[in-house]
């Protein structure tokens, strides 16, 4: 009942008059303190250029590296998917929510990627907490065991809680994190442990990290999982489709295309930029993990118009790579230009490029005047970023034109000059 005490009269829940009144409260101090999360809506579809508080903006905070948000080709894919396959299979995979297609863009994925297999979910965030709990939730015969997951301090929030899932499931997990992008200190801790003979070593790393723009050296990772049997695990959901001459990833990138033991990633960026994830790798971890993933057994089918539309993006990764090519040379120009400004960056080639300004209260400041002058932009704080190292994440598409580019520029000029930021 409401009000009763939880420990023997020493303490009491808030009644939900006390609830509320305490959200409310946290909420008007993120509002003063200027770290509130404001959603600005758009008018139009996703787009290089979007209409946003009445006016015409270039977006630089999507995730539509390559433009096919709203790709001609990806809309009439999408469209004939829905005509030919329904709105939905309002079913479970195994049940009767499986069609022709999603077969074919799994082994579409599987292929792209260079693997054996893969297995589509409803999110890359549901891939990866199916990843690490459908594998080491199960004995595999052995009734004593422990297993040991290794992972970069600064992975996506998804990979941290499928790793905290799996903990407290099973209580025969291990967690070591190392310092962000430290592959020596990697190696150094499956060093130290290999005398302790766990069954399951897991190595997992984003293949680009979201707030830096920032990727792993995946060669020389896979050269350090190998040496020590560590199986690695690489969720590529900011590359693929965008690094790599071909957009085929980090892996590409690096010079290691099909050999990551598992890549996670999601249709939600590049891939056409709707929703929907996957897990690729061996087809006996595939396998397996149809039986053993509990968000893809309890989970709806991906819908059949974002599964065509994400066969057809692959489709035109295959046969062209001028959208792969046109965002690299918009990244490198924007990546100089905005330096030539005398705006501090995050070095790097990936199309995420964080404009560094310090306070949480200059990013949302900033990002409220670039809107006024016509740029989509948003402002990351903490504790998504360190306390101090509050950024604009600018995101690079191959939908902006260079006028486009240097129209967002002239905008980070004189918003910047206004403000004191230069």
């Amino acid at each position: 009942m409401a009000g009763a005490s939880t420990t023997q009269g020493t303490s009491k829940s808030l009644d939900p008059k006390e609830l509320y009144a305490a959200l409310a409260k946290e909420l008007d101090a993120a509002r003063q303190s200027k770290t509130y999360k404001l959603e600005v809506p758009i008018d139009s579809e996703q787009a290089g250029r979007v209409m946003a508080a009445g006016r015409s903006c270039v977006m630089l905070a999507s995730n539509n590296y390559l433009g096919l948000a709203n790709h001609p080709r990806i809309k009439a894919a999408a469209y004939k998917g829905l005509e030919n396959y329904g709105y939905g299979m309002a079913s479970v995979r195994f049940i009767c929510g499986t069609q022709k297609i999603h077969m074919e863009l799994e082994e579409k994925i599987a292929g792209f990627l260079g693997v054996e297999a893969a297995i589509l979910h409803s999110s890359c965030f549901a891939a990866n907490e199916a990843f690490f709990t459908g594998l080491m939730s199960s004995d595999l015969g052995q009734s004593e065991y422990r297993d040991i997951i290794y992972s970069d301090q600064l992975n996506h929030a998804s990979i941290i809680d499928g790793i905290r899932l799996v903990r407290q499931a099973t209580k025969t997990t291990d967690l070591k994190a190392y310092k962000h992008n430290d592959l020596d200190e990697l190696k150094s801790s499956l060093a130290a442990n290999q005398s302790k003979n766990y069954r399951i070593s897991v190595a997992a790393t984003d293949g680009v990290f979201s707030m830096e723009g920032e990727y792993c050296d995946l060669k020389k990772f896979l050269s350090i999982c190998k040496e020590f049997s560590a199986l690695s695990f690489v969720d590529d959901s900011h590359s693929t489709g965008v690094l790599g001459k071909t957009g085929r990833g980090t892996p590409e990138q690096c010079g290691v295309h099909g050999q990551v033991d598992v890549i996670t990633g999601t249709l939600g960026k590049a891939l056409g930029g709707a929703s929907g994830g996957f897990i690729a790798g061996k087809k006996e971890l595939i396998e397996f993990l149809r039986q053993k993933s509990r968000p893809y057994t309890f989970s709806n089918t991906v819908p059949a118009a974002i599964v065509a539309a994400s066969i057809e993006a692959i489709n035109m990764l295959e046969e062209s790579n001028e959208l792969v090519e046109k965002l690299h040379d918009n990244t490198d120009y924007f990546r100089k230009e905005i330096k030539n400004l005398g705006f501090t960056i995050l070095e790097g080639v990936h199309p995420i490029v964080p404009v560094m300004v310090g306070e949480a209260a200059t990013a949302m400041d900033m990002s409220s005047e670039l809107l006024k002058e016509g740029v989509y932009v948003r402002g990351l704080w903490y504790p998504v970023v360190p306390k101090g190292e509050a950024r604009l994440r600018c995101q690079i598409s191959a939908a902006l034109e260079k006028e486009d580019i240097d129209h967002a520029l002239a905008a980070f000029q004189k918003v910047g000059k206004k403000l004191g930021v230069l």
